[in-house]
């Protein structure tokens, strides 16, 4: 099925769930994208399969936290959100990210950026979302970038989250609330891309072997994963890092021959995505009261990436909108002209999948196989 049509399931899904909805949502085609959603600020549909939804993470499903920090990963200028309803809003895409579509899927409107000033009271009682670019699991990852909530930093946001629902809806409530609510983890990306493969800024690369920083990354995970747990989220997403060395970026670096990818970046990471399939495995083996997941973000695009024409896509090897080799060299600059045929490139920018890649993504863990989300998908965690 293709990243377009992936689209639409979505948009239709919403649509069906949102009858109680002030705004009619229809499938419009504007310039090769679908353009559909529901801002934050509007009434939760009822028809939603969980209470809630938060979200923590890094750029790849950052809906606008870093536009109030002071730092320099942003994306609040046009062209990002060229498809997006309402334009730019901090998302590092031209649309939805593949959370903002997992949310449409279980009938959620999009979840409020945590930083937002008017993330407060009943607005936040489907989710929030804490995710910030550059941020990595360590809390140094990405401090060349300026300010940014690592993940030690987004428990802690979530902890004061729980202080406003806690006033909002009272403890019993609150607690069944967030036995039903789903918690969505997308790191370890920046860890890399921001830390061990930057060796003049960082030295873990002279530090730790490549398998031994993916023990480090999944050890520090673990405590923060078990801190949320500690809290009351029982329902866990935990999706693993990408094929990075596919990325726009990678190719632009030389690394390898034209229209390669970066096969040592691969190979690097898949010591930490391993690992955290088996982090999962344990962690759902010592608490029989909570589920947890694990996302094949790896995977579902490296299928892409072989398959591309079986899911619309034409451009897999370079960026809709940047500077430079693959358009990865420069991310996509302010007031830039991006390709036209946007639902046809898997990559955005010189980092980040297009909206309509970010579909196939949403609906894998949604409704895939445990190839895609083991042990089991979205959908079916939904109704436990």
């Amino acid at each position: 099925m293709g990243g377009k049509k992936m689209i639409e399931i979505c948009n239709e899904r919403l649509r069906l769930a949102n009858c109680t909805f002030q705004v009619v949502f229809t499938m419009i085609l504007i310039s090769g994208s679908m353009v559909a959603g529901v801002g934050f600020g509007e009434s939760a549909p009822a028809a939603a399969q969980v209470p809630a939804m938060f979200a923590f993470g890094d750029s790849l499903i950052d809906v606008g936290n870093n536009n109030f920090l002071s730092s320099f990963a942003k994306s609040n200028y046009f062209p990002y959100g060229i498809d997006f309803r309402g334009g730019p809003s901090g998302r590092f895409t031209n649309g939805r990210t593949s959370v903002d579509m997992l949310g449409n899927l279980l009938g959620l409107p999009y979840a409020p950026a945590f930083a937002d000033p008017n993330a407060k009271g009943n607005i936040i009682l489907r989710g929030v979302n804490y995710a910030s670019a550059a941020a990595g699991i360590l809390d140094e990852t990405g401090r060349h970038y300026g300010d940014r909530y690592a993940l030690s930093q987004q428990v802690l946001n979530f902890e004061s989250t729980l202080i406003q629902l806690r006033t909002i809806m009272g403890g019993t409530n609150l607690t069944q609330y967030l036995i039903k609510s789903i918690a969505v983890l997308v790191f370890g990306s920046n860890d890399y891309l921001n830390n061990y493969l930057m060796p003049s800024l960082y030295s873990s690369s002279y530090t730790y072997t490549p398998p031994a920083f993916a023990n480090l990354l999944l050890n520090r995970y673990a405590t923060q994963i078990l801190a949320l747990h500690s809290l009351g989220l029982r329902k866990f997403v935990l999706v693993g890092i990408g094929p990075l060395g596919c990325i726009p970026n990678q190719r632009a670096s030389g690394k390898a021959p034209q229209g390669r990818c970066v096969d040592n970046v691969n190979q690097i990471i898949g010591s930490f995505n391993q690992g955290l399939k088996s982090l999962v495995t344990q962690l759902n083996s010592n608490h029989p009261g909570a589920v947890f997941v694990y996302g094949n973000a790896y995977g579902a695009f490296g299928d892409i990436l072989n398959n591309p024409a079986s899911y619309g896509f034409s451009v897999i090897d370079r960026a809709c909108c940047g500077i430079g080799r693959n358009q990865g060299q420069i991310i996509c600059l302010p007031l830039a002209v991006p390709c036209s045929n946007r639902n046809q490139y898997m990559f955005w920018d010189a980092f980040h999948p297009t909206e309509a890649a970010n579909a196939v993504l949403a609906w894998r863990a949604f409704n895939g196989p445990p190839s895609d989300s083991y042990p089991i998908n979205v959908q079916q965690m939904s109704l436990i």
